[in-house]
C-alpha cells in the first residue's frame, strides 16, 4: 500500500471528528458523545502512526527500533475496546449494568495493553519493519506473543461488535438500523483483516511465506473498515439532522415568492426584522413563518373575496383540480392586496372574506406561495384588479 492509502482515511475520519466537534463541545458530558469522537479519533490515529513514513519517523525520534509496532497495536487495541464501549452506551438498558460492561471491557483492554508494552520489551526486535513486522517476527519469543494477543484482542471485539449491531439491526428501523448495518459490515472487514494477518503468522510457524495476506490485502481491508465505522456509527446521529435541515431549507426556499410579495406591501417595515446571519436555518424559518403571517395579518383589510373568486373559476376553467384552483385563487387575492396596500387605496373589498377563509389563508402558506411563483393566473387576475380600483380612486374626486 501507498502511504496515501494510509494518510487518505486519517483524513477522512479527522473530517468526521469535526462534524461531531460542535456535539462534543455543546454536550461534553454525555458518555455517548464523547465515546463517539474517541473512536473516530483513535481510528485516525491508527492510520495515522501505521504509515510507513510515521512509523520510521517515530522509530527514529525514539531511537528505538520497531517502536512503532507496540505504539500502533496499542492504539488499535484501543479503538477496539472503545467500539465495543460505545455500542454499549448506544443500545443503553439499565445504568448498573451499562456501569457494569463497561467497566469490564475497559480493563480487559486495559490488561492488554499492558501486555503488549511487556511482551515488547521482553522481546528483541533488533531490525526496523516498517511493512512486515508481523511476519517478520512471527517467530521472535515474546515479539511472537505480541502480535498473537493483538490479532485476538482484535478479532474478539470485531466479532462481539458485529453480533451485537447483528441482533440489534434486527430490532431497529430508520437511520439507526441503517447505521448498524454499515457496522456490520465494517466490522467484518476488520474481521477478516485480523483473519488475514493471523493466517500469514501462523504461516509463517510451518516455514511457508503468505506474507502478501499481511502487507498487501489486510491494509486493504482495513482502509475499507474505517470508514465503515465512522459512517455507522455518524449515521443514526447525523442522518436525522440532515433530513430535517434539507426540509426546513426547502419550506424556507418555497415560502420565498410569499414571504417577498408580503414584504413588498410594507418595504420600510421587514416583516420578521433583522435576522442575524449566524441564525440556523431553523430559526430563519420560523422567523419567515411568523413575518407571513403578521404580513397576512397587515395586509387583511384589501383582502377581497372577488378577486380569489375570478381566480379560482379561471383555474377551474383550464382544467385544474378543486384544490389547485383555490391556492391559485387566494395567492391572486393576496397579491391584488398586496398591491392596493402599497398604493394606499381605500380599505374597502367588494366581498370581504369569511373567516373560514382567513383561517384557511393562514393555514396553507406553502400552497399559496407555490401558486405565487408559477400561475400566470394569478399574476393576470392580480394586475388586472390592481389597475380596477386605481381608475376608480382617479375618478371620485372629479
Amino acid at each position: 500500500m501507498d502511504s496515501s492509502d494510509y494518510y487518505i482515511p486519517t483524513v477522512a475520519l479527522l473530517i468526521g471528528l469535526a462534524v461531531k466537534l460542535p456535539g462534543l463541545v455543546k454536550d461534553w458530558r454525555d458518555p455517548l458523545i464523547r465515546t463517539v469522537c474517541l473512536v473516530i479519533a483513535l481510528g485516525s490515529a491508527g492510520f495515522f502512526f501505521a504509515a510507513p513514513p510515521t512509523i520510521a519517523a517515530v522509530n527514529q525520534t525514539t531511537g528505538i527500533a520497531n517502536f512503532s509496532s507496540p505504539l500502533v497495536y496499542s492504539i488499535i487495541s484501543a479503538f477496539s475496546a472503545f467500539c465495543l464501549l460505545l455500542i454499549v452506551h448506544w443500545r443503553g438498558g439499565p445504568p448498573e449494568y451499562v456501569r457494569r460492561v463497561s467497566r469490564r471491557w475497559q480493563a480487559g483492554y486495559f490488561l492488554v495493553v499492558i501486555a503488549l508494552v511487556v511482551l515488547f520489551v521482553l522481546g528483541d526486535a533488533p531490525v526496523d519493519r516498517h511493512t512486515d513486522f508481523d511476519t517478520y517476527y512471527a517467530t521472535t519469543p515474546f515479539i511472537r506473543e505480541m502480535i498473537v494477543l493483538y490479532l485476538l484482542a482484535h478479532m474478539t471485539a470485531a466479532l462481539v461488535t458485529t453480533g451485537l449491531c447483528w441482533r440489534w439491526a434486527l430490532q431497529v428501523r430508520g437511520w439507526l438500523r441503517a447505521g448498524l448495518w454499515v457496522l456490520v459490515v465494517g466490522w467484518l472487514l476488520n474481521l477478516t483483516f485480523s483473519g488475514l494477518k493471523l493466517a500469514a503468522v501462523a504461516a509463517r510457524w510451518t516455514g511457508q511465506d503468505w506474507g502478501v495476506l499481511s502487507t498487501t490485502l489486510a491494509p486493504l481491508l482495513s482502509a475499507l473498515a474505517a470508514p465503515c465505522a465512522t459512517v455507522g456509527f455518524l449515521l443514526p446521529l447525523v442522518g436525522p439532522w440532515t433530513v430535517f435541515n434539507w426540509r426546513t431549507a426547502r419550506t424556507y426556499r418555497r415560502l420565498g415568492p410569499l414571504w417577498r410579495e408580503l414584504s413588498s406591501a410594507s418595504p420600510r417595515t421587514p416583516l420578521a426584522g433583522r435576522i442575524p446571519w449566524h441564525s440556523s436555518l431553523y430559526v430563519r424559518l420560523t422567523r419567515r413563518e411568523a413575518g407571513i403571517q403578521d404580513g397576512l395579518s397587515l395586509i387583511r383589510p384589501w383582502l377581497d373575496g372577488a378577486v380569489r373568486s375570478r381566480a379560482q373559476t379561471a383555474a377551474e376553467a383550464e382544467g385544474l383540480s378543486v384544490g389547485e384552483a383555490a391556492h391559485i385563487g387566494r395567492a391572486a387575492m393576496v397579491a391584488a392586496a398586496v398591491l392596493a396596500t402599497r398604493q394606499d387605496l381605500p380599505a374597502k373589498p367588494l366581498i370581504p372574506p369569511e373567516h373560514a377563509e382567513i383561517r384557511t389563508l393562514h393555514a396553507v402558506p406553502l400552497d399559496v406561495s407555490l401558486a405565487l411563483r408559477t400561475s400566470e393566473i394569478a399574476a393576470a387576475v392580480r394586475e388586472s384588479s390592481a389597475a380596477s380600483p386605481a381608475e376608480d380612486g382617479e375618478k371620485s374626486p372629479a
